[in-house]
């Protein structure tokens, strides 16, 4: 893929703000969800301070070298839950999502001072291409449900046949501007989709409002009623820091267990291991895409520590472990802007908008159906640059069959397993079950050796 800005590359400043923003919006509704569904006083505004600060602790580490942006972690919300168990206290629960973060972070740390000192060419070894495409198509195949769900969802009550319209103008707009878009809107399709459908989505509710049909609602407006429900005040504009995560956690210290620790230890460090196998994933589909090896350059060691290290931070300010975003490689990947001033950018500006009421606001009024366009195609190119990666596999041969097919199936049917409060999520299981086949037929390792 021939890139319109490497990874070095600086775009001129007013443009870089634009990209950053579309970044922004293209990780905004996974990383608000991670708090919705946790709830416990969890806010969206720490949520996007917390993966902000998260993803410039992952650009010091990486050295500059990896274009991708940090958003909550979906594989610890049961990790998270177990913080709160048991009827604890907010401020004991809040120091929970901290120390929880802490040692997941850790398993990184250790597994980073591992592959320092022996390498990562026991990994291309262990998920030669064979393994590693299907499971990143994986990724975006196991997210295929969600856009659907979202595609057809009126926030407002509306009918699910308006918001299918709305989502598909989305969509339509995002594939033109990329596909048939000059300089700048080439650049910028989701941007461009998101107002185009919110538009369309605003005329819907507007007639719906005027003409008394509850059909035509999509957009619901309470984000902005609660803005000003109490009068205009600082509030109205501001998002005071008081919701950052550390600023509840320390009263909770003197009710701090050891049992509530050990807890901690079960719900959150084997979910680290099961992230680790979806973080080597991630960066070997953004190696392809960048056609740079981040597990060599700047290495498997250094991305590790920016997203343990990095976890660690945004769970400090906003409660949630960090992890990279397949929509932000999505959108390099869509885009073709791999420039890390770019996601630096975005990093900057999520802490900033984080903390502007008026435009978490609007952030929040942007109807799933509109986001359903847009992910469909964010995860509809992770799983194909997974599937491009089998391009010089030969599936001619038994060895590379079974492998494939094995992760392929049990990937879109949904396969995990639950052991009390740890998940082995879809991804994880898939690519296990991948390599322990891989291992079982390696007899054919020295035939296929050109393929891995």
């Amino acid at each position: 893929m021939k890139l319109r800005y490497n990874v070095e590359d600086r775009p001129p400043f007013g443009k870089m703000v634009i990209f950053a923003l579309q970044q922004l919006l293209a990780i905004l509704a996974a990383t608000i969800a991670v708090p919705a569904i946790v709830g416990n006083g969890m806010t969206a505004s720490a949520a996007m301070f917390g993966a902000g600060a998260g993803t410039l602790i992952y650009f010091l580490f990486t050295k500059g070298k990896s274009p991708v942006f940090l958003g909550s972690s979906f594989a610890f919300i049961n990790s998270m839950f177990a913080a709160f168990a048991g009827g604890v206290s907010m401020h004991l629960g809040f120091l929970g999502l901290i120390i929880g973060a802490i040692l997941a972070g850790l398993v990184y740390v250790i597994i980073a001072i591992v592959v320092k000192f022996v390498g990562v060419d026991w990994i291309n070894k262990l998920m030669p291409a064979v393994v590693v495409g299907p499971t990143v198509a994986i990724i975006g195949l196991s997210l295929a449900g969600n856009a659907v769900k979202d595609l057809q969802t009126a926030d407002a009550g509306g009918s699910s046949y308006v918001a299918i319209i709305c989502g598909l103008v989305t969509l339509a707009v995002v594939m033109l501007c990329s596909t048939y878009g000059k300089k700048m809107v080439s650049l910028i399709p989701f941007i461009i989709g998101i107002v185009a459908g919110y538009i369309v989505a605003l005329l819907f509710t507007v007639i719906g409002i005027v003409a008394g049909l509850d059909a035509l609602k999509v957009i619901d407006f309470a984000p902005f009623q609660a803005l000003v429900a109490d009068g205009i005040n600082l509030g109205t504009f501001i998002v005071l820091p008081t919701d950052l995560s550390f600023l509840t956690a320390w009263k909770g210290f003197d009710q701090l267990t050891v049992e509530y620790i050990l807890t901690l230890v079960a719900a959150y460090v084997p979910v680290a291991f099961v992230v680790f196998a979806e973080h080597i994933a991630d960066h070997k589909n953004l190696s392809s895409i960048i056609d740079r090896d981040l597990l060599k350059d700047p290495g498997l060691s250094n991305t590790l520590l920016g997203d343990g290290i990095g976890s660690m931070v945004g769970a400090l300010f906003g409660g949630c472990p960090n992890t990279t975003y397949g929509e932000s490689v999505g959108c390099v990947a869509i885009t073709r802007n791999a420039s890390v001033a770019t996601i630096v950018t975005a990093a900057i500006e999520v802490l900033i908008v984080s903390r502007i009421a008026p435009f978490i606001a609007f952030l929040d009024s942007i109807p799933a159906c509109v986001m359903g366009g847009v992910c469909i195609s964010l995860y509809g190119f992770i799983a194909v640059s997974g599937l491009k990666m089998l391009q010089k596999v030969d599936l001619n041969k038994n060895r590379n069959l079974f492998v494939a097919s094995v992760i392929l199936i049990c990937g879109i049917g949904g396969f995990a397993i639950s052991f009390g409060q740890v998940t082995i999520t879809t991804v994880a299981c898939a690519l296990i079950l991948g390599i322990l086949t891989n291992t079982m037929l390696a007899k054919e390792k020295d035939e296929n050796a050109s393929e891995e």
